[in-house]
């Protein structure tokens, strides 16, 4: 009678035992079909059960956020169209200067440049008739070389990019030290358009100017090689004919080449001269 009562006891034992392990595991745990003696009367192995949760969101995460390719779609936001430059603006809450054609905006323009403060910023916007780079540059002295640049380049991508430089002599060297943020950029109608912001105040430094200070602004485009800048498009960039203040709202026009043969004060003159010699005649 005690020997039945030992095996009795073994018996519950075992199946105690095994109800604790797992009585009904998981098909696609595939170390439950082994559970037992292995083939050559080894113990096997039992792999750690999966509860159902996790195993759900494997297979969610794999059906819905894997590519065909088995990599994760990107997850940036997406972007927004570039935002129309607004002529509207020049000269009541922005500066602007315009170089071209008498009447031309930021689409029809050689080049074009606005300028406004946003709390300790001040927010750029530059567009020129190029398919390579357009820029402005900081000067003291109206002469290219020692100046803080700003250029927006279109590279090979397609895509358009905020750069810093430096005018060393005739030459610009870019400067890996870049103060623009929240930049944009855009190529569209064979035009380099971009957007960017530019602290306000940056400690001193000699490729890096105060923008609360009053500059002579340099304007410059011109083609790109593989995302770098090369040689301007013409040969004399314009330049303001004053320093530009960015706590004053302009909006100014400055004609280009095309343009200054009868607005010269010599060449003004010396029609003025011709025709009076032809009206007076020869004595």
């Amino acid at each position: 009678m005690m020997i039945s009562l030992r095996s009795l006891a073994q018996l519950l034992l075992l199946l105690l035992q095994s109800g604790y392990r797992g009585v009904a595991p998981s098909p696609t745990d595939e170390g439950a079909l082994r559970t037992g003696h292995g083939e050559h009367g080894e113990p096997g192995h039992q792999e750690p059960h999966k509860d159902s949760y996790s195993t759900f969101a494997s297979e969610f995460l794999e059906s819905r956020y894997l590519s065909d390719d088995g990599y994760p779609f990107p997850t940036a936001p997406p972007v927004d169209p570039f935002a129309k430059i607004k002529v509207s603006d020049c000269g009541v809450t922005k500066g602007c200067i315009r170089y071209g054609k008498p009447g031309c905006d930021a689409e029809t323009c050689d080049y074009f440049l606005s300028y406004r403060r946003i709390g300790t910023d001040v927010e750029y916007e530059m567009s020129a008739d190029t398919d390579g780079w357009v820029a402005v540059g900081f000067s003291s002295d109206k002469k290219m070389g020692g100046d803080d640049v700003m250029g927006c380049v279109h590279d090979d991508n397609g895509r358009v990019r905020i750069h810093h430089f430096y005018n060393v002599g005739q030459w610009a060297k870019e400067i890996k030290r870049n103060p623009a943020r929240d930049e944009e950029g855009i190529f569209e109608n064979n035009r380099v358009t971009c957007r960017f912001k530019r602290p306000l105040y940056v400690p001193r430094e000699e490729t890096l100017v105060d923008l609360h200070l009053s500059w002579y602004y340099l304007f410059a485009w011109g083609p790109a090689i593989q995302g770098s800048i090369t040689r301007h498009d013409i040969d004399s960039p314009p330049v303001s004919d004053r320093m530009i203040s960015i706590y004053k709202y302009e909006d100014i026009f400055m004609p280009s080449t095309a343009y200054q043969t009868f607005n010269s004060p010599l060449c003004l003159l010396l029609i003025v001269a011709l025709t009076f010699y032809l009206l007076m005649g020869t004595p």
